[in-house]
């Protein structure tokens, strides 16, 4: 069963790692969070569940408004061939998120390691970065290094590649 915001909140807190979260309607797009967000400081995100041609799963992270190269990321991140975006079934199935509140945070659901996931490194160059605690009806600050060790407490090891131009 996947992991509630709650959860997620606790396993940081038992990390050590702070937190700030903000709750908000629910935000589907960049575009809504750009306008209901108000003064979030740090970096925020924009994530990419794609899938490669023998169904191996990614998670992008990005910065919100940069743009990855759909045809060309595949030669980066390693995987066989062109990606296509994954399917809503495969994402809840591994991130227990619906699509509108894909977030890096959906690791933590992803105890079989289907997926791996890869931060632009654009992104890591705030000090905060914000993205959706597992439900986009709230945004969750912490800081580069506390997401960069929650994605290591979850198993999986945070790759952080230049996926943008």
């Amino acid at each position: 069963m996947a992991k509630n915001q709650q959860e997620l909140l606790d396993f940081l807190a038992g990390l050590g790692i702070e937190t700030t979260t903000v709750s908000h309607p629910p935000l589907y797009t960049v575009a809504e969070s750009q306008a209901l967000r108000g003064e979030i400081a740090g970096g925020h995100t924009k994530n990419l569940f794609v899938k490669d041609r023998k169904d191996r799963y990614f998670l992008l992270v990005v910065e919100e408004d940069a743009e990855v190269d759909l045809k060309q990321v595949h030669h980066i991140i390693g995987a066989s061939g062109k990606v296509s975006f994954g399917k809503p079934e495969k994402l809840m199935e591994f991130l227990g998120v619906i699509p509108g509140a894909v977030t890096a945070f959906g690791i933590i659901n992803d105890v079989e390691k289907q997926v791996a996931i890869i931060f632009d490194e654009a992104l890591l160059r705030h000090d905060v970065i914000n993205a959706h605690p597992l439900t986009n009806e709230a945004t969750t600050s912490i800081s580069r290094e506390g997401l960069l060790r929650f994605v290591e407490a979850t198993g999986h090891e945070a790759r952080v590649l230049k996926l943008t131009a």
